[in-house]
């Protein structure tokens, strides 16, 4: 696995390394990962993403989170992504197959994508969710029984787990405390990323997360679109919205036609480079 080319990207900050495994197979350990990972010693990143042969799309998308885990999908390197195999072969729109379902990927512009991270999934089974709840609000809190801090969040999987509260206190201590409890609380077998957001207007949505196996973020792109269809679904929001996170702004659009939610945002290249495993 020596002297692999890479591509450090981001999307709304949210950081990655990007490796070409087309032709030759890219099979990092958990703690190979985590010492790329590492920011004082390694690349750093929050994912680090493989570019596979697919047989069905234009690619296969293989995540791991900065602790060694394998996840679903990841919505802003699905951008990153697009905009890559976009730039290879000249087409305005790619077929990028993940874990989590097949997404589909355009130019919205300069640097600018948009992706179809399809339909929500709401059922407590999809989540998934130990036990059967109304998704739109479930039994879950934080702090005491009879004053809870937090309570009654969405539960949303778009392709991962999440959960989100509706608050105002967004703070570093309060979100990275919170978060870290309940992402691995019993309800969520596989665990969960845990959103919070703050509704400003039914347009725009100011939200922080605490993201499963990758901690707190500058942007998490299935975050976005889970915040904005908890939102809509509580008639907080309309079923469109600016996410603003911690790196920048994400639209969202959760398509009440084809049900598809539509997430559009920018690309950005930092560097190239090679990783020595």
């Amino acid at each position: 696995m020596s002297g692999r080319p890479f591509v450090k990207m981001n999307g709304c900050g949210n950081d990655f390394v990007v490796v070409d495994a087309l032709a030759r197979p890219f099979t990092p350990d958990a703690d190979q990962v985590r010492a790329l990972s590492d920011r004082q010693t390694g690349q750093g990143f929050d994912q680090l993403i493989a570019i596979e042969p697919s047989e069905s799309g234009g690619a296969f998308m293989r995540v791991w989170n900065a602790d060694g885990g394998a996840v679903q999908t990841c919505g802003n390197a699905l951008r990153c992504v697009g905009w890559m195999l976009m730039e290879a072969n000249g087409a305005d729109s790619v077929t990028i197959d993940t874990l989590g379902g097949p997404t589909v990927a355009r130019r919205a512009g300069p640097n600018r994508i948009t992706v179809d991270m399809g339909p929500p999934r709401l059922d407590s089974t999809e989540i998934p969710l130990a036990e059967e709840m109304d998704t739109r609000g479930i039994e879950l809190q934080i702090g005491p029984i009879d004053a809870p801090v937090l309570h009654t969040p969405g539960a949303v999987s778009m392709g991962n787990p999440h959960v989100v509260f509706f608050t105002d206190r967004l703070d570093d201590a309060f979100v990275t405390g919170s978060g870290s409890l309940i992402e691995h609380h019993p309800l969520f077998p596989e665990g969960v990323n845990v959103g919070f957001a703050h509704v400003l207007a039914p347009d725009r949505i100011r939200l922080r997360v605490w993201e499963r196996g990758a901690g707190l973020t500058k942007a998490c792109g299935t975050g976005a679109c889970a915040a904005l269809v908890a939102c809509a679904r509580r008639g907080l929001t309309g079923r469109r919205a600016t996410v603003i996170v911690d790196g920048g702004e994400l639209e969202i659009h959760w398509d009440e036609a084809t049900g598809h939610v539509l997430m559009t945002g920018p690309v950005e290249v930092e560097r190239t480079g090679m990783l020595t495993v």
